[in-house]
């Protein structure tokens, strides 16, 4: 079975970043074209002089295979076109001349499969073009030509159909229709060849790295326990996919905070790649998690001893000089910037920039890498270095770098409406290396593009996870500020209002962060000479703090004196003096 659901499914998708860090965004690049058969081996191939003879046509064809030899040319081409992704509108012809010959090939009894999977590579060509409307039309018409009822073959067909039809809203950024998709694919995959086929794990995973990116943290554990529950059932412990999948499910408990949990994992993934021989790499990198998890967990010596053993190995199978080792000094220089040892973090960053430019020269802008797993390590690292440059107090050289970051990911994200998340974050903290800078006006300006993004990848803003949430209230928390400093009172109340509400929902009422916007929205209102909206929102405010704090807190009493002086000066306008 799992060699039939191999051709529908692309397995290079079925294990994007199990073994590499997870990064914002979920690709670059459209799905790739599917693999098109072109007709079934039990049938003589088209065009043949036994198809000929059986032909009721008075010239000795059907016209139902009068398009035999355009079909054929326009698959070779078709396939050509797309591998070497040169000449999108070329490809696209071939498309719809495969479609329409396999539509008529079908209204004469033929195999629906091959127009399903001739739809997929229509779709294909529509996403590469960015006519993602298009796409999914082709990919509905591809669910519904194949009958589940008529076996296996059919079942599977149909699932390919909605795992790329998953695909292509992720490029969309339309995340929830993305997800619904990707499960209704894995139940039909289940119905069709068992829920402990190895196909069915290939899915889970799939669902449970989605799942992730889109940081929804307990339904990718529950994926990835499946997944893992496969693994026992099919008798494969100990196996170096297991191993991956036990790492998978370390960053998801790191996610959710559970450090230990995740260090468990990691640990017995580490045992069963060094007992499988012939791992190192993979091993080396485990380690490395496993550093990243001792410094979150705070045991700092143990993660310099993980790192160390990581790098050791990246050095003597990669070079010196690879982007591995380069992302191994940004962890420690991240480690020594949590010790208070900022001479050797800088020591650290410098050194990793160097190795960074000298494996692709992104800075310069010179070129882009020619993996794009090279390119997702190189832009994690230097977003990192940036980071920490901006807590080394160099915000102009951080930015520098934020910089280059955008200019290597913007070209990937225009054909990727899903990674504009990505670039969203790095926009978002260019704005505030702004703000320390007194750089207003910059700031602002990228606020503002930081959230378009995200709002356009996600429409409906309820939908949103929580963190993503969280997130995109904070960001408006810091546009409101900037819109304060360049007298924008109007704009910074609508920004802290639409805040406060989103933090509301993700955080609730009386959490630190909804106060503080809450806060800055009082502040507005009483700028604006909005009193009585100004006064009711203090109250609130008190009272929550009275409850959280207790009623002699010196902060309360601050609080509580602005709001004598509102409700005085409201007094005044309602009764002024002769």
């Amino acid at each position: 079975m799992e060699s039939k659901s191999a051709d529908f499914k692309d397995k290079e998708n079925t294990n994007r970043g199990a073994n590499a860090r997870i990064t914002s965004g979920r690709r670059s690049n459209p799905p790739e074209l599917p693999r098109i058969v072109p007709g079934s081996p039990n049938k003589p191939p088209r065009g043949s002089k036994e198809t000929i003879r059986r032909s009721s046509n008075p010239k000795g064809q059907s016209p139902a295979r009068s398009f035999a030899p355009i079909s054929a040319a326009a698959l070779k081409s078709l396939s050509k076109s797309i591998s070497g992704a040169t000449a999108p509108q070329r490809a696209l012809d071939y498309a719809l001349q495969a479609v329409k010959f396999f539509e008529e090939d079908e209204q004469s009894g033929g195999n629906s499969i091959e127009l399903a999977m001739s739809l997929h590579a229509l779709a294909a060509v529509h996403c590469r073009l960015r006519q993602f409307g298009d796409a999914i039309a082709a990919l509905e018409r591809s669910i519904r030509a194949p009958d589940a009822g008529r076996g296996t073959e059919h079942a599977l067909a149909i699932f390919s159909g909605y795992m790329h039809l998953g695909d292509t809203y992720g490029l969309m950024g339309r995340h929830p229709e993305s997800l619904q998709a990707y499960h209704t694919a894995l139940d039909l995959q289940k119905k069709a060849v068992g829920d402990r086929d190895p196909g069915v794990a290939q899915t889970c995973r799939y669902l449970a790295e989605a799942h992730l990116q889109n940081l929804e943290f307990d339904e990718a554990e529950a994926m990835c326990l499946e997944l893992l529950q496969i693994h026992a059932h099919i008798g494969r412990p100990g196996s170096v996919e297991e191993a991956a999948d036990r790492r998978l499910m370390a960053l998801i408990c790191g996610g959710k905070g559970q450090h230990d949990v995740a260090l468990e994992y990691l640990v017995l993934a580490s045992m069963s790649l060094i007992q499988s021989n012939g791992h190192d790499l993979e091993v080396a990198a485990v380690e490395a998690s496993i550093g990243d998890t001792y410094v979150a967990l705070g045991r700092f010596d143990d993660a310099v001893f993980a790192y160390q053993k990581a790098l050791t190995v990246f050095k003597s199978a990669r070079g010196e000089d690879h982007a591995s080792v380069a992302s191994i000094y940004v962890s420690l220089a991240d480690l020594y910037l949590r010790t208070g040892k900022n001479r050797e973090c800088r020591t650290y960053c410098e050194t990793a920039l160097k190795l960074f430019t000298k494996n692709e020269g992104l800075i310069q802008g010179s070129r882009i890498p020619r993996q794009q797993q090279a390119l997702d390590e190189i832009i994690s690292g230097l977003t990192e270095i940036a980071a920490l440059y901006g807590a080394l107090d160099e915000p102009e050289r951080a930015i520098q770098l934020l910089g280059s970051v955008l200019d290597a990911i913007e070209p990937a994200a225009q054909y990727n409406l899903g990674q504009q998340s990505a670039v969203a974050a790095i926009e978002a903290q260019m704005g505030i290396l702004y703000y320390v800078l007194g750089k207003f006006g910059e700031a602002l300006v990228t606020f503002k593009s930081a959230v378009m993004k995200i709002k356009a990848a996600s429409p409906d803003q309820a939908c949103l996870p929580e963190k993503k949430m969280v997130f995109l209230g904070l960001l408006l928390n810091q546009m409101g500020l900037a819109c304060v400093e360049l007298y924008e009172i109007v704009d910074a109340g609508e920004c802290f209002q639409e805040a406060r509400s989103l933090l509301e929902q993700a955080c609730g009422i009386d959490h630190p962060d909804t106060i503080d916007v809450s806060m800055n929205l009082a502040a507005t209102y009483d700028a604006l000479g909005r009193l009585d909206e100004a006064i009711i929102l203090l109250q609130s405010i008190i009272k929550i703090k009275e409850e959280k704090l207790g009623v002699g807190c010196e902060e309360i009493e601050s609080e509580r004196k602005r709001l004598n002086e509102l409700i005085k000066e409201r007094s005044r306008q309602v009764n002024p003096k002769p």
